[in-house]
């Protein structure tokens, strides 16, 4: 019969062996993708056997779950810091800082590393339930940072909404790039960062036009769709939605009324039409961008016409473009193509930021960074439907591309 004490020891074993595999599992998370990493994966890693494992989690959909929600919860310990400073931009700059510094101190091995939630749609729908609802109570926290921003009247709650998916958006994004730079440098990273996202990129004599022409930025939407195009529009939007669990090719032929006969027969699988939404994606960006460097116009000019104009595709006919988080579902050499194809285009926007520092309508800022924000608030704008009901073609560039360009509470 075990004693007391004797079952104490178990206890602690038990829970610091389940922290261990939490780690560890959130680390190949990141890595591979849940769908790369496996039950025996997490077990090599941590010297247990796949069935050992089972004794912690039965399933890996509990597993990737108990790692979500743990980042979700210490997230959540982050935003609830963060409110504790003044004014919404003092909180908005507190939340930016505090979140590099939890990168920073896994980077130097103090803390494990923090499943990305991009991973959500992954989850069967029984545990996707459960941790949207936590990240839904997580965003309310991040929205609570900038009230006092906005007016407090309903028809500024658009408005906060999608600056609050704006910080949210841009912060949590950091975690995909910010290892490129020195680990002491982390904290001037935070600072430019936030400065960034609380003061725009605007020169003082630029200004924020209401009224902008995008669809000569985007000569395809004019053009008739080809069922392959239905496709890859109606895999991404599923992608989106769902994740790579949700996208079966049942649900993308029934989307478009046809049968699964007719996506067999213009697609050989689904993981071969992943990965031509990614090159649809890449081609409507470079397409975009390489029209608009060829205007005339400011730097400036040149970056809100860019932007306004593949937001503005988010929210057309043609739309979406596909997720940048839906990488994980991607397999590993798949993947690094992939990541490094958009790294590419993200750095086209560096060119459009000099220009505009060295014509003036671009205030001095560290190009590289802001490229990056430009790019990431581009892609983030498929789930502004999300937090904001009404956001459509019309009001995405009001709502979410200026403040991008000229500063999140401004």
């Amino acid at each position: 019969m075990l004693t007391d004490q004797s079952e104490a020891r178990q206890t602690r074993r038990y829970v610091e062996k389940r922290e261990v595999i939490l780690d560890t599992a959130a680390a190949l998370f990141n890595r591979k993708g849940v769908r790369g990493t496996t039950l025996a994966d997490v077990g090599q890693q941590v010297g247990l056997s796949t069935n050992s494992i089972t004794y912690y989690y039965r399933k890996k959909e509990d597993l990737v779950l108990a790692c979500l929600m743990r980042a979700i919860a210490e997230t959540c310990g982050l935003v609830d810091e963060a409110a504790q400073a003044g004014s919404p931009s003092e909180r908005a700059r507190a939340f930016i800082t505090l979140f590099v510094a939890r990168l920073a101190r896994t980077a130097v091995g103090e803390k494990p590393e923090l499943m990305s939630l991009r991973e959500i749609r992954a989850l069967p729908e029984s545990h996707v339930e459960v941790a949207f609802a936590a990240f839904n109570d997580m965003f309310r926290r991040v929205r609570g940072l900038l009230c006092d921003a906005l007016p407090s009247d309903p028809s500024q709650r658009s408005a906060l909404g999608a600056r609050a998916h704006l910080l949210w958006s841009l912060t949590s994004g950091a975690a995909g790039w910010i290892d490129r730079y020195e680990t002491d440098d982390y904290p001037k990273v935070a600072q430019t960062l936030a400065d960034i996202v609380l003061n725009g990129i605007a020169g003082p004599k630029s200004a924020w036009q209401t009224e902008c022409d995008v669809t000569a930025l985007l000569p395809a939407l004019a053009q008739p769709e080809t069922t392959q195009q239905a496709f890859l529009r109606a895999a991404t939007e599923l992608l989106n939605e769902q994740g790579y669990r949700g996208a079966s090719a049942d649900r993308i032929s029934a989307r478009l009324n046809l049968t699964k006969g007719a996506f067999y027969h213009h697609n050989e699988n689904k993981d071969d039409l992943i990965s031509a939404c990614f090159d649809r994606m890449s081609t409507v960006i470079r397409n975009t961008q390489t029209l608009v460097d060829d205007l005339p116009g400011t730097g400036w000019d040149k970056l809100c016409a860019v932007s306004r104009a593949l937001v503005h595709y988010q929210f057309s006919s043609q739309g979406p473009l596909l997720r940048l988080t839906i990488y994980g579902a991607l397999p590993e050499e798949m993947r690094i193509a992939k990541m490094r194809d958009m790294a590419r285009l993200s750095t086209r926007f560096v060119r459009l930021l000099v220009q505009g520092m060295q014509d003036g309508s671009v205030r001095p800022l560290d190009q590289a960074i802001a490229a990056l924000q430009v790019h990431g608030m581009i892609n983030a704008a498929v789930e502004l439907r999300r937090w904001v009901r009404d956001a459509d073609a019309d009001n995405a560039a009001d709502l979410f591309v200026r403040p991008m360009m000229v500063g999140l509470l401004r």
